[in-house]
C-alpha cells in the first residue's frame, strides 16, 4: 500500500492534489490534517537541543537521544492525534520490545515522527523535549530566543 503525504500551502499544490486525487483508481483512502508543516527553524531547534542534551548527559549519542525524543514524545503526539500513524505505529512497532522501538526511530530505520508533524504539533514536541530535560538540569537553548514556529 502506498502512501502520498504532500504539503498543500498554495493553490497551485491544492490543483496538483485535485489532479492527482482525480486519477487515482478506486478504491482509496484519503486523509487530511489541518495546519501547517513543521518549519525550519523548529527543526534546527531540534538539532540543537539533541547535540546539548548528548554533551551534558554524556551517556548518549545525539542519534540516541534523538530516538528517545521520537519514541517518548513524538510518538504519543501522533498517536493522540493522527490515526493512520496510530494505526500504523500499533500494528508495526507497539508489539515489539522496547529496545527494539528505540533502534526503529533511530537511523538506518529512522520510522517518520516528525517528519510528519504539523507546526502546532511539532511546537508540542519541543516543548515536551524542553520540560522533560529542564527538569532533570539540563539547560538548553531558549526556545524564544531562537523564536522557533508558533503554532498555526
Amino acid at each position: 500500500m502506498a502512501t502520498n503525504n504532500r504539503i498543500v500551502d498554495t493553490e497551485q499544490a491544492r490543483d496538483q492534489l485535485h489532479k492527482f486525487i482525480a486519477g487515482k483508481n478506486l478504491p482509496f483512502t484519503a486523509s487530511i490534517t489541518d495546519g501547517k508543516h513543521r518549519t525550519n527553524d523548529q527543526n534546527s531547534l531540534q538539532r540543537k537541543w539533541v547535540l546539548e542534551i548528548s554533551a551534558q548527559l554524556g551517556d548518549r549519542t545525539p542519534e540516541e537521544v534523538r530516538g528517545y525524543c521520537k519514541l517518548h514524545f513524538g510518538v504519543p503526539i501522533l498517536r493522540n492525534e493522527n490515526d493512520v500513524f496510530k494505526a500504523e505505529y500499533d500494528a508495526v512497532i507497539m508489539p515489539l520490545p522496547y529496545e527494539h522501538k528505540l533502534k526503529l526511530m533511530m537511523v538506518p530505520f529512522d520510522f517518520g515522527v516528525t517528519r510528519i508533524m504539523t507546526t502546532r504539533q511539532k511546537t508540542d514536541y519541543l516543548n515536551a523535549i524542553h520540560r522533560h530535560f529542564s527538569e532533570q538540569g539540563l539547560i538548553l537553548t531558549n526556545p524564544d530566543d531562537r523564536k522557533y514556529g508558533r503554532a498555526a
